[in-house]
């Protein structure tokens, strides 16, 4: 198979890592860079050997994969107008503004047999992938905090940090959503901060979720009890924990406990989930985070911030 060309619509923070893994990967050919600033969309390219362009318009139907990493009010546009010409996309989270425009992305994709895959990069944290699913949780507990960060406020804490793990816990979980309670308030900027919701699934598993973008360190942690085990994911250390009832006994008639701790050194989540999607392309097959799991994480995220009395 000739080398996929490939380009980078978004050459802020994140987009010009996407631009590095393109470029260090054997069957993919980094051919262009977009960015309304000239200067940024110049400095990614030359360094990799790419087109730098302002307009994403000048490479429609030129490609055959890009990534998206504009702000989410563009990712409908963006991604539409790429599927509509032909190109497989993946576009960072959340998907789209509207579950609507989700929907439409989604159906456009399949229309014209194209890969969508949404940047839920923590699907792809080795301490995650490490996480057997031999048991359902029935109750999830997980913690996203991070000190104040001007970079991505054009959304609230729930589109910004929450959705993560709001994504991770419906695939572990995989059933429908039957109530949500959530509070939060803002507190550095005109949305909210810092927020916690309780969503109940049809199959009585509870997750207890908490976001903030204004707290003094750093901490991503989730917590799985499930009915003969506790697992913790720290997916800032990349370390995985797990408590289980074992075949010997610790008093007449209770079980042991035997604890079990996997640290994943290295490892590159972003090139693994780049990687994942041109291997999609190449197979076929559908992507771990595909546009349906993008979409079911939007509309929870969004019942999530009506609750929080945000539009």
């Amino acid at each position: 198979m000739n080398k996929l060309k490939c380009a980078v619509i978004g050459a802020g923070y994140l987009g010009k890592f996407h631009a590095q893994k393109y470029a260090s990967l054997p069957d993919c050919e980094l051919t262009a860079v977009a960015d309304i600033d000239s200067n940024a969309a110049n400095a990614v390219a030359d360094q990799y050997g790419a087109q730098a362009v302002t307009d994403y318009r000048e490479i429609l139907g030129k490609v055959d994969a890009v990534s998206i990493v504009v702000p989410t009010t563009l990712h409908h546009e963006v991604a539409k107008a790429f599927l509509q010409q032909g190109a497989h996309v993946l576009v960072e989270k959340p998907i789209t503004v509207t579950v609507l425009q989700a929907e439409e992305l989604i159906e456009i994709a399949k229309t014209h047999q194209r890969i969508l895959q949404v940047g839920h990069l923590e699907r792809f944290n080795p301490a995650v992938l490490g996480l057997d699913r031999e048991e359902k949780p029935l109750f999830i507990e997980s913690h996203r905090l991070s000190p104040f960060n001007p970079r991505a406020n054009d959304v609230s804490v729930v589109l910004d940090l929450m959705i993560h793990d709001i994504d991770i816990i419906l695939a572990l979980v995989d059933s429908e959503v039957e109530r949500i309670d959530a509070s939060g308030t803002p507190v550095l900027t005109q949305g909210t901060d810092i927020a916690n919701a309780r969503i109940q699934f049809k199959n009585g598993c509870v997750a207890n979720v908490t976001a903030s973008r204004i707290s003094l360190k750093l901490e991503r942690k989730m917590r799985l009890f499930r009915p003969h085990s506790y697992v913790s994911v720290d997916f800032q250390n990349r370390k995985l924990s797990k408590h289980y009832t074992g075949e010997k006994e610790m008093f007449p008639g209770i079980p042991e406990i035997v604890s079990e701790e996997s640290v994943f050194e290295g490892g590159d989540a972003l090139l693994e989930e780049v990687k994942h999607f041109i291997n999609c392309i190449k197979t076929g097959s559908q992507p771990l985070v595909s546009g349906e799991a993008g979409k079911r994480a939007l509309e929870t995220a969004i019942a999530i911030t009506s609750l929080l009395g945000e539009n």
